[in-house]
C-alpha cells in the first residue's frame, strides 16, 4: 500500500534508525525499538488484549488492545501483490500504540521499497525473520496489520461474525486490479477519497470523486 497512515503517496517520513540485523544490546542507538508496537509494555500498561495475532510458523505474535480497526481497505496496487502474492492485499488499520510485539522487535525482518532497504527505515514492510509471513506496513503513526494472521475463536460462525469487524469499506488503486471484485464496495483508481471512482469493472463513474 502507498504510505501507511497518510494520503499523501510522496509524504516522506522520517528515519529513525539503522538495521535490526546488529547486536540486541544496541536500543541506544536504535531507539525505535523503545517505541511501540515494539516495546514490550506489561499487560497493566497495555490494556485487555482484544486481538491476538501470529505469523506461520509462530515465532512472531502480537497483541492489539483496540476491538475494532480504524479503517480496513482492500489494495491492489503493484507492490502489494508482489509482496503478497496475491491478487490484492487485505488490511486493517491501527494505531501503533494499539499492538504490542511478544518479543519487542526480536525475530522481525524489515524492508523499505522507498530506501530499498532492509534497515529500520519508515514506510517499512515487516515481516517474520524465519518463515517470512508478512506481519504489517508501518508508518510514521499507524500500522497496517493483515487480519489472515489474527486468531479467531469459536465455531465457524462465531468467526466469521468476529471477521467482519475487520471487513474492509473500499478498494485502492482498483485499476491495477488482476480480477474484477463486483462486492459493491466503493472502487477507487487511486488512494480512496482522492482519486476518481470506479465501477466493478474498472470503468469511471462521472462525477464519482
Amino acid at each position: 500500500m502507498a504510505e501507511v497512515g497518510s494520503t499523501r503517496p510522496d509524504e516522506t517520513l522520517p528515519c529513525p534508525a539503522v538495521t535490526n540485523r546488529v547486536p540486541e544490546n544496541t536500543l541506544v542507538k536504535e531507539p525505535w525499538k523503545h517505541h511501540a508496537p515494539y516495546d514490550m509494555r506489561p499487560e497493566s500498561a497495555f490494556g485487555p488484549v482484544k486481538w491476538r495475532g501470529k505469523c506461520l510458523c509462530g515465532e512472531v505474535t502480537y497483541s492489539l488492545n483496540r476491538e475494532k480497526p480504524l479503517n480496513a481497505k482492500y489494495c491492489h496496487c503493484r507492490g502489494c501483490q508482489k509482496a503478497h502474492g496475491a491478487p490484492f492485499q487485505w488490511a486493517a488499520i491501527f494505531d501503533k500504540h494499539d499492538m504490542s510485539f511478544t518479543s519487542g522487535a526480536s525475530g522481525l525482518a524489515f524492508y523499505s521499497s522507498t530506501h530499498k532497504s532492509q534497515d529500520y527505515n519508515l514506510p517499512t514492510k515487516v515481516s517474520c525473520a524465519t518463515c517470512r509471513t508478512p506481519i504489517m506496513d508501518e508508518g510514521r503513526n499507524m500500522c497496517l496489520i493483515f487480519p489472515q494472521l489474527i486468531e479467531l475463536e469459536g465455531s465457524e460462525e462465531e468467526q466469521r461474525q468476529k471477521r467482519e469487524i475487520f471487513k474492509p469499506t473500499c478498494h485502492m488503486f482498483y485499476e491495477s486490479r488482476m480480477i474484477d471484485i463486483p462486492d459493491g464496495l466503493p472502487k477507487w483508481s487511486g488512494m480512496d477519497n482522492s482519486s476518481d471512482r470506479l465501477d466493478d469493472q474498472g470503468k469511471r463513474i462521472e462525477g464519482g470523486k
